[in-house]
């Protein structure tokens, strides 16, 4: 029989602990607790969790300072915090974590997180093969991008800026990881040049009668994700 998922939970109040807790036990993972930063540390050690959702307003350090100490065990981090700030989320995403999840949260979208970001731990590194999106395939081996099983030409900058995101699949990237992947170092501000490569891939790949961004998700001032 596998042995359920270790998970630790970072968060000083009691009450959004407990019920984080009981979600992930009820969706068949091993929670462990820490209300402190210090206590944070000692489950690291003790219990090797493979992610952490992590609370940044802890009574004894700031927990952006613990992602990159979580990163470097080995862990996959979920941020849930009430700081919703761009710059915060934008600098927790550059120290490492995984995502960023907004409270108050609904459980649903922190469990789908979590499981995106764990299949990044289990899978570190780029994405070599195929990777689907809706009716979307993108071929990253032979640069190939299908919409329903035709094959779609996108600009040189739109390939590649849709290739990072599969790369990440389920995550957010953040403007300046995106502008230096694509358009070099001393891009990171030039932001307008992802709004129309975005604009561009929208217009061929996602069903316009929507109406809403099916495929690339905007996070407003922070970064793109892409839609699996």
């Amino acid at each position: 029989m596998t042995e359920p998922v270790p998970l630790l939970i970072v968060e000083d109040d009691a009450p959004i602990r407990a019920l984080l807790v009981s979600a992930l036990a009820a969706a068949g993972y091993r929670p462990v607790e820490a209300a402190t930063a210090r206590e944070a540390l000692t489950a690291l050690a003790e219990a090797r969790p493979h992610a952490v959702l992590l609370d940044l307003g802890l009574p004894d350090r700031d927990g952006l300072e613990l992602v990159p100490l979580l990163r470097g065990a080995g862990a996959a981090v979920v941020i849930l915090s009430a700081r919703d700030a761009t710059a915060e989320k934008v600098a927790a995403l550059d120290l490492g974590a995984d995502d960023y999840v907004t409270k108050p949260f609904d459980l649903d979208e922190v469990l789908a997180r979590l499981r995106t970001a764990l299949r990044h731990r289990a899978a570190p590194g780029a994405v070599t093969g195929t990777v689907r999106a809706g009716g979307v395939e993108i071929d990253l081996l032979a640069r190939i991008v299908r919409r329903d099983g035709v094959e779609v030409h996108l600009a040189p900058r739109e390939y590649a800026m849709l290739a990072e995101l599969a790369a990440h699949a389920g995550k957010v990237v953040t403007h300046a990881h995106l502008l230096r992947a694509v358009w070099g170092p001393g891009h990171e501000e030039d932001v307008e040049y992802l709004r129309v490569a975005a604009r561009g891939i929208r217009r061929k790949l996602e069903d316009g009668a929507s109406g809403a961004p099916s495929l690339i998700r905007n996070e407003p001032g922070v970064g793109y994700r892409l839609v699996v």
